[in-house]
């Protein structure tokens, strides 16, 4: 009888300690680690859309991950854990990824219509 009394407390000890609602301490949550590769990639994008030097991107685009780094009261350290933590589980970062598609496509949409309504205002003018 008291080797079912301990199995039963291990299991439910072993089922308890599996239950997790959250990321890990430390992992940023996953709709601020979305918004997050979001900025990191336009910043990677605009680092490499004009050619450079190598030691130009270094010098500049180091303050500029910094910046959204803070913007997101983050440092460099807790993205790549939480970067790590989340590629460990691929379904998870597809869909993530997935989330960055269509908000990027969405800013993109946005823009182009903006850019249309102000080429329509200055064709108007120039008539």
């Amino acid at each position: 009888m008291p080797k079912y009394i301990t199995l039963f407390f291990s299991v439910l000890l072993i089922i308890a300690g599996c239950s997790n609602d959250g990321p890990p301490p430390g992992v940023l949550p996953k709709e601020n680690m979305i918004n997050l590769l979001m900025d990191i990639h336009l910043v990677d994008g605009q680092l490499y859309a004009i050619p450079q030097q190598q030691d130009s991107i270094y010098k500049y685009g180091t303050a500029r991950y910094q910046a959204v780094f803070k913007q997101y009261h983050t440092n460099d350290a807790n993205f790549k854990k939480s970067l790590n933590y989340y590629a460990k589980q691929p379904e998870v970062i597809q869909a993530m990824y997935d989330a960055i598609q269509v908000k990027v496509k969405f800013k993109i949409d946005s823009l182009t219509k903006v850019g249309n309504k102000q080429l329509k205002k200055q064709n108007a003018i120039s008539q």
